[in-house]
C-alpha cells in the first residue's frame, strides 16, 4: 500500500499543559509506530501558546527514546532560524542515539513572525534568501566535508537524509536540483500542489542521496465511527485555522457543534479552501479521500496531519486513517 506518516504540530489544549501535550506525543507515536506508519514527523513553529513543539530535536528525542521502529524527523527545521552547524550538530545527536532512524526536513519560511524571527536570529542578516546556500552547507558539514575546516561533532560523516519541504514551487524546484525528496505541505496551503509536484519530477537530477524522485505531500484526516462525530472533532481544527488567519492564534479549543455553519459566509469559503486536502468522515469516507488525493497526486506517501482536542479520539483517528489506507493502491 502508498506509505502512510504523522506530522504532528504537538497542540496544546485550553486546559492542558505543555508536559502533558509533549506525553501525548509520545504516546501517539507510540500508537503510529504499532499501526505501520512509516515516520512520524514534527513542525518547527515559535511563539505560539498553542504549539509545543518550538525546540524540535529535544523533541524529537522525545519521541525517539518512547518508539522502537518508526522513522523520526523533522518537517521541518526552518533553517533560516539556524546556523547549518547546530542543526547538523542537534540531528547528529539524534542520529547517535537512534541510529538509522532520523529525517531532516527543511523549510525556508521563519515558522513565526518577524518578531520572533529577530529574537531567534538577534540580527535578520540571515534571511530565506540565503536558504540555497545554507541547505548546501548543512549538506557538508553532514557529510564531513574537510573544505570547511572544521567539523561537526556529532554529525559529521552521518549523511543524514535531507527532506526539501514547501508550499510553493519554490522548494520543488530546489529539491530537483539537489536530488532530495520532496514534501508539500497541501494540508494548509494547498494552492500550488500540482504545479509544484510537476516541477519537481519534471526537474529532478539524481543525486547521491536519491537516484528518482519521491514525493510526499500532507493530508487532513479527521476520522470518527460516525460522521457527525468526525465533523465535530474537526472542528477544533478549524477554530485553530480560523483564529490563525485572523490574527488571534492561541491554544485549541473544544470541538463546537455546529461551528463552521456559524462562520459568515467569506469566513466558511477560506476554511473550505486552506483545508481542501482534507477527509471528514467515516473509515469509508477517509479512504475515498484519501484514494481521490492518491489519483491526483501520484505521491509515493502520503503525510497524515490530524490535530485534535481529545487525545483519545485522536488516537482512534490516527487508526482509522491507517485502516482506510489499506484500500489504497500500492505507489508507484
Amino acid at each position: 500500500m502508498t506509505k502512510l506518516s504523522f506530522l504532528d504540530l504537538v497542540p496544546v489544549t485550553d486546559t492542558g499543559t505543555i508536559a502533558q501535550s509533549l506525553a501525548n506525543a509520545a504516546d501517539l507515536a507510540r500508537h503510529a509506530e504499532a499501526l505501520g506508519y512509516e515516520r512520524y514527523w514534527v513542525a518547527e513553529h515559535h511563539g505560539m501558546t498553542g504549539i509545543a513543539s518550538a525546540a524540535t530535536s529535544v523533541v524529537l528525542a522525545h519521541i525517539g527514546h518512547a518508539t522502537d521502529r518508526i522513522r523520526i524527523g523533522s518537517a521541518g527545521i526552518m533553517l533560516p532560524n539556524h546556523a547549518p552547524m547546530v542543526i547538523a550538530e542537534q540531528f547528529g545527536t539524534l542520529e547517535a542515539l537512534f541510529p538509522g532512524r532520523i529525517d531532516l526536513g527543511l523549510g525556508r519560511a521563519p515558522g513565526s513572525d518577524q518578531r520572533v524571527a529577530r529574537a531567534l536570529r538577534r540580527t535578520l542578516a540571515s534571511d530565506e534568501r540565503q536558504f540555497p546556500q545554507d541547505v548546501l552547507e548543512l549538506q557538508a558539514f553532514l557529510a564531513g566535508d574537510e573544505q570547511l575546516g572544521i567539523t561537526a561533532v556529532p554529525g559529521a560523516g552521518t549523511h543524514i537524509p535531507l527532506w526539501m519541504l514547501g508550499s510553493s514551487t519554490f522548494g520543488a524546484q530546489l529539491a530537483a536540483m539537489l536530488g532530495l525528496p520532496y514534501a508539500f505541505a497541501s494540508h494548509f496551503a494547498p494552492d500550488a500542489l500540482d504545479e509544484a509536484l510537476e516541477i519537481y519530477r519534471r526537474q529532478f537530477k539524481p543525486s547521491a542521496q536519491l537516484a528518482e524522485p519521491y514525493a510526499a505531500a500532507a493530508f487532513n484526516v479527521f476520522a470518527a465511527d460516525t460522521r457527525e462525530e468526525a465533523e465535530l472533532l474537526a472542528s477544533s481544527q478549524q477554530q485553530a485555522f480560523v483564529a490563525l488567519r485572523t490574527g488571534n492564534p492561541g491554544r485549541m479549543k473544544p470541538p463546537l457543534e455546529g461551528y463552521k455553519d456559524s462562520l459568515p459566509p467569506n469566513a466558511r469559503a477560506i476554511l473550505d479552501h486552506v483545508l481542501q486536502c482534507s477527509a471528514v468522515g467515516t473509515v469509508d469516507d477517509v479512504a475515498a479521500g484519501l484514494k481521490a488525493f492518491q489519483a491526483r497526486t501520484g505521491v509515493d506517501e502520503i503525510v497524515i496531519a490530524s490535530s485534535m482536542y481529545d487525545h483519545d479520539a485522536r488516537k482512534h483517528s490516527v487508526a482509522l486513517a491507517m485502516q482506510a489506507a489499506r484500500s489504497l493502491p500500492p505507489s508507484c
